[in-house]
C-alpha cells in the first residue's frame, strides 16, 4: 500500500483556515494526543478510591435497572468495584484507572448509567475530519468515508471510498472492537455507537483513543489497495445555548432522559459538519437578546402589550424565511418530492431543552406553516439522543385525536429513594408505595407518569394527514419514551434503519444533582462529592409503555420498526434520497388503507350564537363538546358542513372566551380532533 501523508491537503491549520467565524477558536485550540496526555491532572490515591466508594452506593440505593441488567446479561458491577477497589495500588496508570471505571459501567448495557471523568477530560473531546457511514451495497454491508469537515481535502480519499482495514485490522472486526466499548442496550445500538466511535470521542464518558493516529486502508477510485493516515485532534466544544442538564436541583433538572455520549456526539458532528447550524444559531439568539432587551424596556415604561418570551417568539419568527426553524439546532424542515408527490419532512435532533413549551410551539408552527404538505409528514429522530422526557410527551398529541396517556415511571426501592421521595414534593406520589415495598420486599415503586396527562393533551391535535416516524439505534432515552408513545397510541407507521432503538427507557439523573436534592430537603447526603470535578449519572426511574403494552419495560426492549430500510450509499452521498422514497411509499400505503383528513374548521361568534364551517373530506360525522361537555353531533352531506349553535344551547355563553373541541369520525373511527377557543 502507498501511504498518503496525514491530511494531506487538509492540514490542521487547514481546517481552521476553511472554518466558520463561529468555531475558529474551537479549532485552534487543537492539540495532538500526545500534547494533550502531557498536560492533564492526576487524581490522587484517596481521590481514586473516593470515586469507587461512591459508584458502589451510587449503584446500590439508586440505579433502578440493577436487578434487570444483573439477569439479562450476567453482570455484576458491585462486586467488580469491590475488587477494583482492593486492587486500586496495582493500578499505576491514570487512564488505565479510568478505563477500569468505564469498563464497569459499561457492562451494563446502559447508556444512562455512566462514569463521567475528571474535568481535564470531561471538557474536551477527540476527533478525526472526516465521517464513516455503514451501508448495504450489492448483497452486503460495507464501510465508506461518508464526508469530511470544512476545509478537509484528499485526492483520492474521498466521500464514497470502500474502507477495507482500520489500523491493519479488518474493518468489520475493528466495528466489533470499537462497540464493545460502548453500553448500547443491544446489537445495533452497540454498532451503531462502535462505527460513530470511530472517528470520534466523547471524552467525558470515554477515555481518550489509545493510538496518536490512525492508518485508513480504503480502496481509491480506480479499485486500488491505499492507506490514509490521519492525526487524533483533541479540542473543546463551543458551548450550547442551553446546557445538556439544568444547574439546580428542581422537578425540571429531574424530567431529563437524555445520552450524555450521544448528545455529545451530536455536537460534534454539528462543530465538524454543520457549521452553518451553528452561525445561524448564534445569529437568532442575538435576535432574542435584542427583542428581550426591547421588551423589558417596555415593561418597565408600561407600554408592553406581550410578554418577554412572545416578543422573542415574534421576533425570531419574523428572523427567518419559508419553513427555516427559529431552533436550528433542533429542528430542520423541508418538504421532499418523491413521484411528484409532496411530502413533508421534520427533522428532530434532540430533546435537549430547558423548555417544552418554545419546543412544541415551533415544531406546532413548522407542521402548520403554508408551505408544508398537510396530507403526508415523515418525522426524523434518527441519532436523537433525548432530552427533556416532557418535550417528548408533549409533542405527540399534535399528531392524534387520541388522548394522550403519558408513559409511567418506577423507583427502586430503597432507603434512599423513600427519604426523597418523603421530603421532595415533586415525588411524594411514590412515597406510600415505597414505604409498602420496603416493608413487603418488592423490588419497585408503583409507576406514575413525569409529564402530567393534563399538559400531554393541552392543544390536541394539528396534523391531519398520514405520518411515518423514522427511527435508528441511537435513539435513546426521551426519543425511545417518544417512539413508544408514538406506537402505543397508534399515531402511524415506523420506519427504521436499523431493528430497533436504542432501546434507554428511563429517567436519568447525575450524583450531583441527586446531592443537591438531599441538600435542597436539608437532609445528609447519602453519597459524595467526587473529586476534581468527576461525576456519575445513574437510571433513577425506569419507564413502562401504555395502552396495550402497559407495563412494559422500554428498557433493553425498545421500540421495534413497522418497515426496515437499509441505509445505502445514496442515502449517505445523496440525502437521504432511498430512505425518504421508502418513507413516501408507506405513506401512499397508508393513504390506501386510511385517506388523510383535510380538516379545517372555522368558527365565529356572534352576539347570539357559536357558526361553524368545518372543511373536511372522508369524514361521515362530527361530534361537538364545549367546556368538555357533550353538545351536539352533526352529519357531513357534503366536504363542507355548516351550522349554527344558538347561545341558550351552550348553556349561557359567557363573554369570555370558551374552549370547544370537534371529534371527527369516519364510521365508528375517531379520525381527527381540533380543540377552540371562540
Amino acid at each position: 500500500m502507498n501511504e498518503t501523508p496525514k491530511y494531506d491537503g487538509g492540514s490542521l491549520q487547514n481546517l481552521i483556515d476553511a472554518a466558520s467565524d463561529s468555531v475558529k477558536m474551537t479549532l485552534s485550540n487543537g492539540r495532538g494526543l500526545r500534547e494533550f496526555l502531557a498536560t492533564i491532572d492526576r487524581l490522587e490515591d484517596s481521590e481514586r478510591e473516593l470515586i469507587v466508594d461512591q459508584a458502589i452506593k451510587l449503584l446500590e440505593e439508586f440505579y433502578v435497572h440493577l436487578p434487570m441488567k444483573r439477569a439479562m446479561h450476567a453482570v455484576d458491577p458491585l462486586q467488580r468495584l469491590r475488587l477494583l477497589r482492593r486492587h486500586l495500588k496495582d493500578i499505576e496508570s491514570e487512564i488505565s484507572f479510568h478505563h477500569e471505571m468505564t469498563e464497569i459501567f459499561t457492562s451494563l448495557r446502559d447508556l444512562h448509567t455512566n462514569y463521567i471523568l475528571p474535568s481535564y477530560f470531561a471538557r474536551v473531546i477527540a476527533f478525526l475530519p472526516f465521517r464513516v457511514a455503514r451501508c448495504f451495497e450489492d448483497g452486503e454491508w460495507r464501510y465508506i468515508m461518508a464526508e469530511g469537515m470544512q476545509g478537509f481535502a484528499h485526492a483520492t480519499f474521498i466521500p464514497g471510498v470502500r474502507l477495507k482495514y482500520w489500523n491493519g485490522i479488518p474493518i468489520d472486526r475493528a466495528v466489533e472492537i470499537a462497540a464493545s466499548y460502548h453500553a448500547g442496550s443491544n446489537s445495533e445500538a452497540r454498532r451503531a455507537r462502535g462505527v460513530a466511535g470511530l472517528t470520534r470521542r466523547a471524552m467525558n464518558v470515554s477515555p481518550p483513543p489509545d493510538e496518536e493516529w490512525v492508518m485508513v486502508g480504503y480502496e481509491g477510485p480506480d479499485g486500488q489497495p491505499l492507506e490514509f493516515r490521519a492525526e487524533w485532534t483533541i479540542t473543546g466544544l463551543p458551548p450550547e445555548s442551553e446546557s445538556v442538564l439544568p444547574e439546580d436541583g428542581t422537578e425540571l433538572a429531574a424530567a431529563f432522559g437524555i445520552d450524555l455520549e450521544g448528545d455529545t456526539f451530536r455536537r460534534i458532528n454539528k462543530l465538524l459538519f454543520a457549521q452553518h447550524v451553528i452561525e445561524e444559531t448564534q445569529r437568532l439568539d442575538t435576535v432574542r437578546a435584542a427583542a428581550r432587551n426591547q421588551a423589558e424596556a417596555q415593561i418597565a415604561a408600561g407600554g408592553a402589550s406581550e410578554s418577554v418570551a412572545q416578543a422573542q417568539e415574534t421576533a425570531t419568527s419574523n428572523a427567518v424565511q419559508g419553513l427555516q426553524s427559529t431552533l436550528p439546532d433542533i429542528f430542520s424542515a423541508s418538504v421532499k418530492t418523491v413521484e411528484d408527490r409532496n411530502f413533508g419532512y421534520i427533522r428532530i435532533n434532540t430533546f435537549s431543552v430547558m423548555d417544552d413549551k418554545p419546543f412544541v410551539n415551533e415544531f406546532l408552527r413548522l407542521v402548520e406553516h403554508a408551505d408544508m404538505p398537510q396530507d403526508g409528514l415523515i418525522i426524523d429522530v434518527r441519532g436523537n439522543g433525548g432530552g427533556l422526557i416532557w418535550a417528548g410527551e408533549r409533542l405527540l398529541q399534535l399528531l392524534t385525536p387520541m388522548t394522550i396517556e403519558p408513559c409511567r415511571l418506577q423507583f427502586i426501592s430503597s432507603e434512599s429513594n423513600l427519604r426523597l421521595c418523603e421530603r421532595i414534593p415533586a415525588f411524594q406520589k411514590w412515597k406510600n408505595s415505597l414505604e409498602r415495598a420496603i416493608e413487603t420486599g418488592a423490588t419497585y415503586s408503583a409507576a406514575f407518569p413525569i409529564t402530567p396527562a393534563e399538559r400531554c393533551n393541552d392543544i390536541g391535535q394539528r396534523y391531519y394527514g398520514n405520518i411515518v416516524l423514522i427511527t435508528d439505534a441511537r435513539c435513546y432515552s426521551t426519543t425511545d419514551i417518544f417512539a413508544a408513545g408514538f406506537r402505543d397510541h397508534g399515531i402511524g407507521s415506523i420506519l427504521g434503519t436499523d431493528d430497533n432503538t436504542g432501546a434507554g427507557g428511563a429517567n436519568v439523573w447525575t450524583l450531583d444533582l441527586i446531592r443537591r436534592f438531599f441538600n435542597d430537603a436539608n437532609m445528609p447526603p447519602p453519597i459524595q462529592a467526587l473529586p476534581k470535578d468527576a461525576d456519575m449519572r445513574v437510571a433513577i426511574r425506569r419507564t413502562l409503555r401504555v395502552r396495550e403494552e402497559a407495563g412494559t419495560e422500554l428498557e433493553d426492549l425498545g421500540i421495534k420498526p413497522d418497515h426496515m430500510h437499509k441505509i445505502t450509499s445514496n442515502d449517505i452521498l445523496k440525502g437521504d434520497k432511498d430512505l425518504i422514497a421508502a418513507a413516501a411509499h408507506i405513506i401512499r400505503d397508508m393513504d390506501a388503507r386510511r385517506p388523510p383528513v383535510a380538516f379545517k374548521p372555522k368558527v365565529t361568534r356572534s352576539e347570539d350564537s357559536l357558526d361553524f364551517e368545518i372543511d373536511a373530506e372522508h369524514l361521515d360525522h362530527i361530534n361537538v363538546f364545549i367546556e368538555g361537555r357533550p353538545l351536539t353531533s352533526r352529519k357531513f352531506a357534503g366536504a363542507i358542513l355548516t351550522f349554527s349553535l344558538p347561545q341558550n344551547a351552550i348553556f349561557q355563553l359567557s363573554s369570555s372566551p370558551v374552549e370547544f373541541e370537534m371529534r371527527g369520525y369516519s364510521g365508528r373511527d375517531l379520525v381527527c380532533c381540533r380543540r377552540m377557543r371562540a
